[in-house]
């Protein structure tokens, strides 16, 4: 019985590519037509070897039967297939399902390659959020496709966002088990800003839509900065970690605003350890710097350690700092952002 080659798909493109780029039309092409040929055709070569590999996997057939959470049997096999949208192309993916009467069908492969729950991998996923970080919806989607030749939906992108979100705080509990920790360190820094968003109309706090109501609608490029005001919602960021000394004098700071300074050289400084960002736009910026000092307090050797909250001068921030310090009674030092403060004096 003749064995099926699982790389055929691979191996045949690779052989076209190969051909292709030994063949005389080849060489009258410019770097940039080759850029885009191999871009293209070995996204298709690579997506091949997934799929090669994959196959090798086999259906994850493991038995008669499996038991569920749930404690049911399942004895029914039956093999299904499942599209999933990966960083090379869409893929099929064959796998079998064990059913029963009246209960949801478990598939073994599904878990050993843990396969998310919507049809985009991800690594397509992590790469989609980290566009949608610096841009729109429709912004990212057309980047990622633009660089991978994979379409997504914004209403998928959405979806996407939303999906990761929910993990936001067994993300951190799972990363302190791994990073370094900064027990050790003298420092504590606590940090907080705040970061006006705008919003739909139907989505500002009640005062501000009384406000914005009573105001011409105009475009938001049009507007000027008492106007945008009321078009946006306040977001509070915070942050914690903690970090070594690092001792500089007054001039030193002082050169630093100058980049063609000679005494602007490669200064090591050192690295923050266990840090943690949040932000919330639906949280009142009190409830934030109460997490904040909650987060600090939960790590080890806390009281040993010298407190330093960093502010832009936002006096109510400063207020809400000194209120939660003498609540924990916490010895903080707070220090104004020096870029901040020259704007205001």
């Amino acid at each position: 019985m003749e064995v099926e080659n699982i790389f055929k798909l691979a191996e045949e493109k690779f052989y076209k590519m190969t051909d292709f780029l030994e063949n005389n039309c080849s060489n009258k092409l410019e770097l940039s037509e080759l850029e885009n040929y191999l871009k293209k055709d070995g996204s298709e070569l690579l997506r091949g070897l997934l799929v090669g590999h994959l196959k090798s996997r086999g259906i994850g057939d493991v038995g008669e039967f499996v038991i569920g959470s749930d404690g049911l049997k399942r004895t029914h096999k039956r093999i299904r297939s499942r599209t999933i949208k990966t960083f090379f192309g869409k893929i099929k993916i064959f796998r079998i399902g064990y059913s029963h009467r009246n209960v949801s069908s478990l598939f073994p492969l599904d878990a050993m390659l843990n396969l998310p729950s919507m049809n985009i991998s991800y690594v397509l996923q992590k790469n989609l959020i980290l566009e949608i970080i610096k841009s729109s919806f429709e912004e990212s989607v057309s980047s990622v496709e633009r660089w991978t030749g994979v379409k997504i939906t914004t209403r998928q992108a959405k979806k996407v966002v939303l999906e990761a979100a929910i993990d936001f705080d067994e993300f951190y509990e799972y990363k302190k088990k791994l990073e370094d920790n900064g027990s050790e360190l003298p420092l504590m820094i606590l940090t907080c800003d705040g970061k006006g968003i705008v919003m739909r109309y139907e989505d500002l706090r009640k005062e501000t839509q009384k406000r914005a109501a009573r105001k011409k609608k105009k475009s938001i490029l049009n507007k000027t900065t008492a106007q945008k005001n009321d078009s946006k919602r306040m977001a509070t960021v915070a942050s914690v970690y903690e970090i070594d000394r690092f001792i500089r004098k007054p001039e030193d700071i002082c050169k630093e605003f100058f980049k063609k300074s000679e005494s602007k050289r490669k200064i090591k400084r050192p690295s923050p350890k266990s840090k943690r960002v949040w932000a919330s736009i639906e949280k009142t910026s009190d409830n934030t710097i109460k997490k904040m000092f909650e987060e600090a307090l939960q790590r080890p050797g806390f009281e040993k350690k010298e407190w330093v909250a960093v502010v832009d001068g936002d006096l109510n921030q400063i207020k809400k700092i000194k209120k939660y310090s003498r609540k924990f009674n916490i010895n903080i030092v707070i220090i104004c952002d020096i870029i901040h403060i020259l704007e205001y004096i």
